[in-house]
């Protein structure tokens, strides 16, 4: 057994998912081998501080995964199957990601959906952009955060979506998800968060105009400007 790999005692709901979760940063990060057994299951209910039941499911998932094998009389051991790793849902792996990780695929995302969306759009994504700036701003006024978030992140879904590209618009959701949990505790610390609102009607205006190189350009000022407020919330914490 690897006796050096520990994990955090668990206090939220979907406790499977959790132990889950924590078991695959293991494995991807490198702390748990191919070969290598997991704890026992007692070992992992201290641990986690869950069930019996909470843990067999968690590792019956695993298993079923490819990433985990049990050995009757000797353990469960994690298996050679490493791309069993990949079947991990994306948004899952997004989810443990650090922020600023996030952010600089989401800044190469976004930039070639700006690119593809001056060259592809339509009125009927124009439309889509203009009602969701107009709820942006209308939120910001009222000092609404959930509907500012919401219609900021449907501005930028309608972006991806101008882009034509249906596997661009699936991958922008799942990042979606991601972000609206971030970005909620971002916003409450109004000395840091910068709702960048020019940004975004300079943005939408190049779109209009199918100017690919101002839709770029306004998406990296953005993106760089909220990176930045993501580094000065981390520092705060």
């Amino acid at each position: 057994m690897n006796s050096k790999v520990s994990f955090q005692t668990l206090r939220r709901p979907k406790l499977v998912d959790d132990v889950v979760t924590q078991l695959q940063k293991k494995i991807s990060d490198g702390e748990l081998k191919i070969g290598d057994k997991i704890p026992t299951e007692p070992e992992l209910m201290e641990q986690f501080g869950v069930g019996r039941s909470t843990i067999r499911e968690a590792v019956r998932v695993l298993v079923h995964a490819g990433l985990l094998e049990k050995k009757q009389g000797f353990g469960t051991f994690l298996t050679g199957h490493s791309d069993a790793a990949m079947q991990e849902p994306l948004v899952n792996r997004l989810r443990r990601a650090e922020i600023l990780e996030v952010y600089e695929v989401r800044k190469m995302l976004e930039l070639e959906i700006s690119r593809l969306a001056a060259e592809r759009r339509d009125e009927t994504d124009l439309e889509q952009m203009r009602e969701a700036l107009h709820q942006r701003l209308k939120a910001l006024e009222s000092a609404n955060m959930d509907a500012y978030l919401t219609a900021d992140l449907a501005f930028h879904q309608a972006i991806a979506v101008a882009s034509k590209n249906s596997i661009v618009v699936d991958l922008y959701r799942s990042f979606s998800a991601v972000l609206l949990e971030a970005l909620t505790n971002l916003v409450k610390d109004e000395q840091v968060h910068d709702h960048h609102h020019l940004f975004h009607v300079n943005l939408y205006q190049a779109i209009l105009d199918q100017d690919v190189a101002a839709a770029e350009n306004w998406t990296l000022q953005n993106l760089e400007g909220t990176v930045q407020q993501v580094r000065k919330f981390l520092q705060q914490e």
